[in-house]
């Protein structure tokens, strides 16, 4: 993609709506609309990296409730022309075909390339790359296997919506969060993961979430990983402008 003149390209990640409760959760969500509002004057695209939601599982004809405003304002966005990409993230790995069919949006499951203005990108949530974190890689494995969703599927949303919120904040392997804590740029996995990548193909960008913190690691001589922080602690956004990639913070 070629962005027109005075066109930007919009990341997020990390929201974890519904956290810890619906009502605390609400001033996020509402900040998040208003970081919604604003970007579209101006988005040529916006990318969601995941996590958008604390829980997220989709039924056969239920999803769980909430998240009205969030979805209505992605839907209005998404009417208006502009396109909106959604990286599934740990959260929020159980979501199927929802938001394709609803909202027009595609929704991706791994990293995915793309080029902007002759810039290469590799975008994804995080979880489950590079070295190390093998608990959760595990974990992973059984939560994606088709068979425990059917299984899952099984359980009255009321009972499964309630355990997997209470895992969801209680059980960290479950999860795949770490303490959001700086580890130093040699020992940070998503940089890693990075320069490995790098032996095979170039990219000038590497963007991604699930690290809870804004990070911008140099990782080959024109490649840089940037990690976009969360909607918790710091508000955090990535936005390229057709030359620079930058992590900005939301004031509003």
């Amino acid at each position: 993609m070629q962005l027109p003149i005075g066109k930007k390209v919009y990341f997020s990640s990390d929201n974890h709506l519904g956290a810890p409760t619906p009502e605390l959760s609400k001033p996020r969500e509402l900040k998040f609309i208003a970081w919604l509002e604003e970007v579209k004057q101006d988005a040529a695209a916006i990318f969601l990296l995941g996590d958008l939601f604390d829980f997220w599982f989709e039924y056969k004809h239920v999803v769980p409730k909430g998240f009205v405003r969030v979805l209505g304002k992605l839907a209005e966005i998404r009417d208006s022309g502009i396109p909106i990409y959604f990286f599934v993230g740990n959260h929020d790995l159980w979501m199927d075909d929802y938001f394709e069919k609803e909202l027009n949006i595609p929704v991706y499951h791994k990293p995915q390339e793309f080029t902007f203005n002759k810039k290469k990108f590799l975008i994804g949530h995080g979880d489950g790359l590079g070295p190390g974190d093998k608990g959760y890689k595990r974990m992973k494995k059984v939560f994606t296997n088709p068979f425990s969703k059917w299984l899952y599927r099984w359980l009255h949303p009321d009972i499964g919506v309630a355990l997997a919120q209470h895992l969801s904040v209680k059980n960290k392997l479950i999860s795949g969060d770490d303490d959001a804590k700086f580890l130093g740029e040699e020992n940070e996995w998503l940089a890693q993961y990075a320069k490995r990548k790098l032996e095979t193909t170039h990219y000038d960008f590497f963007i991604f979430g699930h690290r809870h913190l804004p990070m911008n690691i140099k990782v080959g001589e024109n490649s840089t990983y940037f990690n976009l922080g969360d909607w918790i602690n710091y508000y955090t956004y990535g936005v390229f402008d057709g030359e620079n990639f930058e992590v900005k913070k939301f004031k509003n």
